[in-house]
C-alpha cells in the first residue's frame, strides 16, 4: 500500500504508482483522497527496507514470520536452504517495488539444485515489475524462506490518513492481492480503522479487524498481538507505512507474516543510525540520490521539460501549467526557499543529466530567496555547464528587476517569460522545436 506521503518533499511517481496510489487512497479516504496523500514513498523522503531486514525488525518485534536467511550469490542461496532445512523453500529477489510474483521475482522450489538455479536466474539482473518502472531495478541479493503450508491470506498495513491526521490501520480478506486492484473491484473487503493518537491503538480495534475478517479463537488472540507489534514499530522507529501482504493463516491455524513492506521517514534517520545503515542505494534513483546530497527535493518524471522552481506547491502548479499546453514534465525539483547561487548550479547540472530534456523552465518567486542570487546561478551554470538546450526563466519578487538586468546583460540565450502562464507556453513550444 503506497498511500503513504512521500514524503513531505513531494515523492512525485511515474504515472503507474500514481494510479495505483490513488486506487490504494481511495480505499483509505474515499473516492477523491487529497493530492498531499502522496508525499515522494515521495521518494527522497522515506527509505525503505528490504523484505529480509523488515522481517528481521518483525522478529525482535514477536511477529512470527517464516524461517529464512539473505544470499548474495546462488551457492550462499544453497547453503541457506540446507541451513533451514525442510523439503521446501521459497527463492525471492530482493527489490524495492511489489508485484515480485508476477514478474518472476519469487520462486517456489523443492530441492538444492532448483535453489541454485533459481537464485542464479535472478542475481545480477535487473527485475521489471509495474512499480518499477520499465528500467527495473537490480537484484543484488535473494531471500531463502522455508515454504509455509497456506490455509488463506489476508492483507494487513499501517500507514497515516493524512485528511485525518492519524494513523490508519487496513486489512483485507483478500490478503496476497494487489490492494489497489482489492479496492476498484471490491472495495467492500477493505476494513479501516483510524487510531487516536492520545490513546494509541486500542486491542478492541485488533479484535474488531479480526471479526470482521472471519478469524476466531485463538487466531484472535495472534491477530491481536501482531496488530499491536506492529503499531509499537510504526511508532518506535518512525515508520510511513507498514504493510504485511499477505499475512497468512496455516493449515495448523497460525498467523505468519509471509511478506513485509517497511517504509521509513527519512527525517527521522538520525534517530536510527541501525536502520540508516541498511540503506540500499542501488535500489533508489541516482538522480534523485544526487539531489539529496545538495538539499534538493527532485523526483524523476517521464517528459522532457525540466523545471527548476522553489517551493512545492508552485513546483506543481508549475508542472500543472506544462501538461495544460501540452508539454511533459521531465522532473519535480524543488530548490527550496533558501536557494543559493551555488544550489541553482547544482540544480542545472542535474536536471541536464536526464538526457531526455529539451528544454529547461526557471519559475522562482523571490520571498525568502533573492530573485538577482538566482539569475547569478544561472548565468554561472549555463556559462559554466554548457546548456544546449533551450533555457525560459520567469524571475517574481525581491530583485526580480535586478535579475531581469543580470539576465539581459549576460549575453547568453536565455528566454525571459512575464508570467507563469507565459512561462508554460514558450517552454512548451521550444521543447517541441517551434519557435517562442
Amino acid at each position: 500500500m503506497a498511500v503513504a506521503a512521500r514524503r513531505r518533499t513531494f515523492d512525485i511517481p511515474p504515472a503507474a504508482r500514481l494510479k495505483r496510489d490513488l486506487l490504494a487512497a481511495a480505499a483509505v479516504f474515499g473516492e477523491n483522497p487529497p493530492l498531499y496523500v502522496f508525499g515522494p514513498d515521495f521518494k527522497s523522503a522515506t527509505m525503505n527496507l528490504h523484505e529480509y531486514q523488515a522481517k528481521e525488525l518483525f522478529r525482535k518485534y514477536g511477529i512470527p514470520v517464516p524461517a529464512g536467511r539473505p544470499a548474495g550469490s546462488a551457492e550462499e542461496a544453497v547453503a541457506a536452504a540446507q541451513a533451514l532445512g525442510g523439503t521446501v523453500w521459497v527463492v525471492k529477489a530482493q527489490v524495492h517495488a511489489g508485484g515480485r510474483g508476477k514478474a518472476g521475482g519469487v520462486k517456489v522450489v523443492r530441492d538444492l539444485e532448483a535453489v541454485r538455479r533459481a537464485a542464479a536466474a535472478m542475481l545480477g539482473t535487473r527485475l521489471v515489475t509495474h512499480q518499477s518502472g520499465p528500467e527495473g531495478l537490480p537484484v543484488e541479493k535473494v531471500y531463502v524462506e522455508c515454504g509455509s503450508d497456506i490455509a488463506r491470506e489476508i492483507y494487513l498495513s499501517l500507514t497515516l490518513n493524512r485528511e485525518k491526521g492519524r494513523i490508519a490501520l487496513i486489512a483485507s480478506s483478500a490478503g496476497g492481492m494487489e490492494i489497489e486492484e482489492v479496492a476498484a473491484k471490491t472495495p467492500e473487503q477493505i476494513l479501516t480503522t483510524t487510531v487516536h493518537p492520545a490513546a494509541g491503538l486500542q486491542a478492541y480495534q485488533a479484535r474488531e479487524l479480526a471479526f470482521g475478517l472471519g478469524l476466531a479463537g485463538e487466531q484472535i488472540k495472534q491477530f491481536q498481538h501482531i496488530v499491536l507489534a506492529l503499531y509499537r514499530i510504526y511508532q518506535e522507529q518512525d515508520a510511513s507505512l507498514l504493510e504485511i501482504n499477505p499475512l497468512i493463516v496455516t493449515r495448523q491455524g497460525a498467523l505468519l507474516a509471509l511478506d513485509a513492506k517497511f517504509n521509513i521517514d527519512a527525517n527521522a534517520l538520525f534517530r536510527h543510525p541501525d536502520l540508516a545503515a541498511w540503506r540500499d542505494p542501488s535500489q533508489e534513483d541516482p538522480l534523485e540520490r544526487r539531489a539529496s546530497e545538495h538539499e534538493l527535493n527532485y523526483v524523476s518524471l517521464d517528459g522532457d521539460i525540466a523545471c527548476m522552481v522553489n517551493g512545492a506547491g508552485l513546483a506543481m502548479a508549475t508542472m500543472d501549467l506544462i501538461k495544460l499546453h501540452g508539454g511533459a514534465p521531465a522532473n519535480f525539483l524543488d530548490v527550496g526557499g533558501g536557494a543559493t547561487s551555488e544550489r541553482v548550479t547544482h540544480a542545472f547540472q542535474l536536471v541536464l543529466s536526464n538526457t531526455k530534456v529539451r528544454a529547461v523552465l526557471v519559475n522562482i518567486f523571490g520571498g525568502i530567496v533573492r530573485c538577482d542570487m538566482i539569475a547569478d546561478g544561472i548565468v554561472n551554470a549555463v556559462k559554466h555547464i554548457g546548456v544546449k538546450v533551450p533555457v525560459v526563466v520567469r524571475l517574481e519578487g525581491t530583485n526580480a528587476e535586478k535579475a531581469r538586468e543580470i539576465l539581459a546583460g549576460s549575453g547568453l540565450t536565455i528566454t525571459p517569460a512575464t508570467d507563469l502562464t507565459d512561462a508554460a507556453r514558450k517552454v512548451v513550444a521550444l521543447a517541441a522545436g517551434r519557435a517562442a
